[in-house]
């Protein structure tokens, strides 16, 4: 791919993002052969014009061996959804989720910005996120507030991606018309709603480790030791997943004790970070309706 099309795929999708100031990564895999021992990161704070200008030594980066990465910085009225089929993206079209930004990571494997058309708080973003994630079949392990997405115009230097002839597989700008999709007011209030829904109706209390002044806290080291759960693996992580959402511990707690165990008879990555996004929500609801029973 020449300067003059990078050039234009980056222009043309931070254009359609639609914010002032970017966090660009430039992203090395550790590797046992060769490379960096552990993985590094480089990571630049610029705004619009700035990025332009550093092309060139993005290129550089992507040459050695690093993926590039964009994100906004700081809350921002966007949601990026991961690991879509082009299947996913009509659909996202055809319910009202058009999205801002669509760029293809690899041969038929999509991302896409959607444009909410306000700046969302953190917990309202991170839940868009994850339900529109949901929704439309995307990688639950990307759905956050803030989760990088890659920037057109540069080559995806995944090993997985990498053809038989030694070539990476190049990140395409597919679409960028920095739209708000039209269900953008309807389902942010959704959102919003949902979010006081759990911030009032569940009594919090701080999720402390043994021996800290908030008192014992049960592991899930704890309910695996439990006879009663016969170490079925599945109902004692909802059992621990439920307890500690009641608690007081965030999701990213239970997400980490969930994983805690080996959950390769899941199957993929994937596949396991979907289980235990199952867990949680499975949880949430439960919790809940302990709320609404005091």
């Amino acid at each position: 791919m020449s300067t003059t099309t990078t050039m234009r795929f980056v222009d043309g999708q931070i254009r359609s993002m639609g914010v002032r100031v970017f966090e660009v990564g430039a992203f090395k895999p550790a590797e046992a052969d060769s490379g960096p021992p552990e993985p590094e990161m480089f990571l630049r704070t610029w705004d619009s014009e700035s990025l332009l200008r550093s092309v060139g030594w993005l290129r550089l980066q992507n040459l050695r061996g690093r993926n590039i990465y964009i994100r906004p910085q700081g809350e921002h009225p966007l949601s990026l959804l991961d690991d879509l089929t082009v299947e996913s993206v009509e659909r996202m079209k055809s319910e009202g989720f058009g999205p801002a930004v669509v760029v293809e990571t690899s041969l038929g494997n999509f991302q896409a910005w959607v444009n909410h058309g306000e700046v969302l708080p953190k917990d309202v973003s991170t839940r868009a996120a994850k339900v529109l994630s949901q929704k439309f079949l995307g990688d639950p392990s990307s759905a956050d507030w803030r989760h990088f997405g890659r920037l057109a115009g540069f080559t995806n230097r995944k090993k997985q991606h990498i053809s038989k002839d030694g070539l990476s597989p190049f990140v395409k700008l597919i679409e960028a018309n920095g739209e708000v999709y039209p269900q953008a007011q309807a389902f942010v209030a959704e959102i919003r709603k949902a979010c006081e829904m759990e911030q009032h109706a569940i009594p919090r209390r701080p999720f402390g480790r043994p021996g800290s002044h908030s008192g014992h806290r049960q592991t899930i080291a704890d309910f695996r030791r439990k006879p009663q759960y016969e170490e079925d693996g599945n109902r004692i992580d909802l059992a621990y997943a439920i307890y500690a959402l009641s608690h007081g511990a965030t999701e990213k707690d239970v997400r980490t004790a969930v994983a805690s165990r080996d959950l390769n008879h899941k199957g993929t990555q994937k596949r396991q970070a979907e289980y235990i996004e199952r867990t949680i929500q499975k949880a949430w609801t439960a919790v809940r309706g302990l709320g609404k029973e005091r």
